[in-house]
């Protein structure tokens, strides 16, 4: 197995399981944050799929699966935002913060992880390039909810976690740009 292929295969492996982990604690919790970290993570998990699937394909190819994945974050931005305006509209309750900043805690842990997998392909081709971008965007979201889960607990109120689900996904759709352009 070569190298890339090791390396996407252990960052899909922490993805999936960090999806599973956000979106589970993020339900529970109430969290916008944790349950948009968990959706993002999803999505990266199957652009590191599409990645696995590039490996010893022309540069074409790869350029394709780069906008794919840009593509599936374009699409889960725009439905992110929509169900955090859902929530602003509602009245859901407030999230736990703690758990928001536990969990999140956790997916920079393996975030970095990842980060420290991918760091010499981060010049290489788009889709690596493209799998780099997105697990860095996931360690600022990480660092992220948890600033909002301290205000959350400060301010007794759901509106912090709101706003970071909104720049969650804005982020998001950052990336997507991003990759979009490689």
């Amino acid at each position: 197995m070569n190298k890339d292929r090791r390396t996407l295969l252990l960052v899909f492996t922490i993805n999936a399981g960090l999806f599973v982990a956000e979106s589970v604690a993020g339900w529970l919790a109430h969290s916008m944050g944790l349950v948009a970290d968990g959706l993002d993570m999803l999505a990266d998990a199957i652009v590191y799929g599409l990645a696995l699937a590039a490996i010893g394909r022309a540069a074409e190819h790869k350029r394709r699966v780069a906008h794919i994945s840009g593509f599936l974050q374009l699409g889960l931005g725009v439905l992110g935002f929509a169900e955090v305006l859902r929530r602003a509209l509602g009245s859901e309750a407030v999230p736990a913060p703690l758990t928001m900043a536990l969990i999140s805690l956790f997916a920079l842990a393996g975030n970095l992880t990842c980060l420290y997998l991918l760091r010499k392909s981060k010049n290489g081709e788009a889709h690596m390039q493209a799998s780099w971008i997105f697990t860095s965007t996931d360690a600022q979201v990480n660092v992220a909810v948890m600033v909002a889960a301290g205000l959350v607990a400060y301010t007794d109120t759901r509106w912090p976690d709101l706003v970071i689900g909104a720049v969650v996904f804005g982020l998001v759709l950052r990336g997507a740009w991003r990759i979009m352009r490689l």
